[in-house]
């Protein structure tokens, strides 16, 4: 026991422990973990394979008062009706796991206090920036945001953008491009089944972009488009399903911006007579998963959580480093045919 005496336990290397083991000076060990200096490719992996293999994990009091930063960054999300619990929670790891390749940890803040919630998050010395999910159109808590001393991200996209920080996936470009895949199997009347009314009563950015690009590509290709919010669960599903055919039977493409409702909407539709693709065609926005996991599998817009919140965490640490960066990055929509869409069969294409 004698001989370990002063000596750090193997469970709490140091940055000497570290630079010994790599061969370098304490003083580069620092500086590869803090980005300060320029170090070349060589000594930074050796010094970072020592970190790996010691275990080494810098003491965040340390790096704190080192930098004057907390190494945290707040998420506030607040849950609201209407939100798809699973998909935001894909954006809140994707949000976590990068804020950790920058050594941060997330304050998630889930209560819906707007402003005043948002100025009290940020007031204190407890995170270093912000990121602001579910925005709305005409977001209450955007004038503050320009205001705040601490640099902020929205994922999401206000009507008013300027002076602000932004970055989403271009939802009205993914509603356009739905409707003109849907246009080029030769469909001329189409549905857009979206989020739930909540959503759509509170101005929520991605609802109403979606739409305004369904309604807008429609008249550009000479479609006709009906569109509707849905609630969540099979029976909502399956009364929206059958009021909407019972007044437009014609429809014989349909457009599901609503991932609790796909799987439900994929049940009902051949109760109600209509087959897919053979008689209805569906289109989501919706993750990949969702779409790959459906049966028929579905043809999509993938929503790329995890780029999107790689993408905004990014942008916060850009901020936070004084660098310019741009005020709305909008990731261009993907569309991936899969086995849900096809040519409309002959009774809908003269009307049922």
């Amino acid at each position: 026991m004698s001989g370990s005496r002063g000596r750090p336990s193997p469970e709490q290397p140091t940055i000497a422990d570290v630079a010994r083991h790599a061969g370098v000076a304490a003083s580069t060990v620092s500086y590869v973990l803090s980005g300060k200096r320029a170090i070349s490719a060589v000594t930074r992996n050796r010094v970072l394979a020592s970190i790996r293999l010691l275990g080494y994990h810098p003491h965040a009091g340390a790096r704190a008062l080192a930098s004057r930063r907390a190494n945290v960054i707040a998420l506030v999300l607040p849950l609201r009706a209407g939100m798809q619990v699973p998909v935001v929670m894909q954006f809140a790891m994707a949000v976590v796991t990068t804020a950790r390749r920058f050594d941060h940890d997330v304050l998630l803040v889930t209560s819906d206090e707007g402003p005043a919630g948002l100025r009290r998050v940020a007031a204190t010395a407890l995170v270093d920036g912000v990121l602001v999910m579910d925005v709305e159109l005409d977001d209450p808590r955007v004038p503050l945001l320009r205001e705040l001393a601490r640099p902020s991200v929205l994922i999401g996209l206000p009507a008013d953008a300027s002076g602000l920080t932004c970055v989403d996936l271009d939802f009205h470009r993914a509603g356009w491009a739905c409707v003109a895949h849907l246009a080029g199997l030769g469909h001329r009347r189409v549905a857009l089944l979206g989020a739930p009314a909540a959503v759509y009563d509170r101005g929520t950015g991605f609802a109403h972009r979606t739409r305004a690009g369904v309604v807008e590509a429609a008249a550009g290709h000479g479609v006709d488009a009906v569109t509707l919010p849905c609630e969540e669960g099979a029976v909502a599903v399956r009364r929206s399903l059958t009021d909407l055919l019972q007044r437009h039977p014609d429809v014989s493409g349909l457009i599901v911006q609503n991932e609790a409702a796909v799987d439900p909407v994929l049940a009902t539709l051949p109760d109600l007579g209509r087959r897919v693709p053979r008689d209805v065609s569906v289109v989501a926005v919706c993750p990949d998963r969702f779409a790959e996991q459906a049966s028929p599998m579905l043809t999509a817009v993938p929503v790329p959580a995890e780029e999107i919140g790689t993408r905004a965490v990014a942008l916060l640490m850009g901020k936070l480093d004084g660098e310019a960066v741009p005020e709305v990055t909008l990731l261009p929509p993907r569309l991936t045919v899969r086995d849900s869409t096809a040519v409309p069969a002959p009774t809908a294409r003269t009307g049922r």
